[in-house]
């Protein structure tokens, strides 16, 4: 199954925590068509122009809880609705705006997903366990985006507060290491994030 982030609504402003800026509608920036205030507001239709021309960037994060010493004892699941009414499971994930810093973006999309009480745990610099590249074309890498070709940077994100989910984001599941490392839930996962699950694990400490 391709890995789908969502797509913004189109009439969302563009300081809303929206799940997916630059796949923004024909609404434009701040809705006003044709993107006159910003000039990075893309149309459905420079969006896939673009898609068919560059990478994409994204941030994606995988939540945990940790205990007092640090170590993951949680990892939370998202379930979504993709727009074909499809019901999958994947983490926080979003585009990078242009001219947003890693961290700025990383932050906006776990308050999106997570909801704004959530208060994850962010490094001032935040660095990557990995850097996951999603292609059109199956089996050039473990993840697969059959829109476009993405590179996403992918953080483990300890979060302390309440989550309340939020966009099309229906749920979050909390999940011990080996849950969210078994065969079944790898079976409900989407564009290969079970292998970024795995990985995220492991880069912690957390995979046996």
């Amino acid at each position: 199954m391709a890995v789908r982030t969502p797509d913004p609504d189109p009439q969302d402003q563009p300081d809303d925590s929206d799940a997916d800026f630059s796949a923004v509608g024909a609404a434009g920036f701040g809705g006003v068509p044709g993107g006159g205030a910003n000039p990075a507001w893309l149309t459905d239709i420079e969006l896939a122009e673009v898609r068919r021309r560059m990478p994409i960037l994204y941030v994606e994060a995988v939540p945990v809880r940790t205990d007092g010493t640090g170590a993951v004892t949680q990892v939370g699941i998202l379930l979504r609705a993709t727009p074909l009414g499809e019901i999958t499971r994947t983490i926080v994930s979003g585009r990078v705006r242009y001219g947003e810093t890693v961290r700025d973006a990383l932050f906006r999309h776990l308050e999106n997903d997570l909801g704004p009480m959530a208060f994850p745990l962010l490094p001032p610099s935040p660095v990557p366990f990995t850097v996951a590249e999603y292609f059109p074309i199956p089996g050039v890498s473990a993840y697969h985006d059959d829109r476009q070709h993405a590179v996403s940077l992918a953080f483990v994100v300890p979060v302390t507060g309440t989550i309340d989910p939020r966009q099309d984001a229906l749920e979050v599941t909390w999940l011990t290491p080996a849950e969210a490392s078994s065969p079944a839930l790898a079976a409900e996962m989407e564009g290969g994030r079970s292998t970024l699950i795995r990985t995220a694990l492991a880069s912690v400490g957390a995979l046996r």
